[in-house]
């Protein structure tokens, strides 16, 4: 991912009239500096009238698919959602059909931390709420325990990259 979450705002009468004319957009930039840029490339518009304009293309939002007319507030939530949470944001924002204020509690309310695996999480879960007397340590299978609470719910996972798996509670 680059490190700007950027946004292509293209003029629409341009557009229409055969002419690739916008502006490349820093999407977390404040609203209203994106509004004063989205109008300054309109005034500058090869076409009289240039009112109208749509996002057709973005860069930095990981695997989330900002849409053609989702609309600048829009698109600058969605981006300062995930230049908040750059390792996992977009994914988060994915999981949730790109329900804001779900990812959102997910990731400040619910976030359990980024593992090597989900069997990794579960020992230590464990481990930390469970004194396991040592003749049991053998015996207990974390990897199977990791699978049962994602297949049951309690759980979901991200994976982010090899051995990298974001790991949140399901409430």
């Amino acid at each position: 991912m680059s490190d700007e979450i950027r946004i292509y705002v293209a003029d629409l009468a341009a557009y229409n009239a055969g002419y690739l004319h916008g502006v490349w957009i820093n999407a977390c930039d404040e609203l209203d500096n994106i509004k004063a840029q989205i109008n300054e490339m309109l005034a500058a518009s090869p076409e009289d009238f240039a009112e109208e304009y749509a996002i057709h293309d973005y860069e930095g939002f990981g695997s989330y698919a900002l849409g053609e007319y989702a609309g600048i507030e829009t698109a600058h939530e969605v981006a300062c959602f995930i230049a908040e949470y750059p390792d996992y944001g977009g994914e988060l924002l994915n999981h949730f059909g790109g329900d804001l204020e779900d990812a959102r509690t997910a990731a400040e309310d619910n976030y359990c931390g980024c593992y090597k695996s989900l069997a990794d999480y579960a020992e230590e879960l464990t481990e930390e709420t469970t004194q396991i007397p040592e003749n049991l340590t053998y015996y207990i299978d974390y990897e199977r325990m990791g699978r049962d609470m994602e297949i049951s719910g309690d759980v979901f996972t991200i994976a982010t990259g090899f051995e990298e798996i974001h790991i949140f509670w399901n409430h």
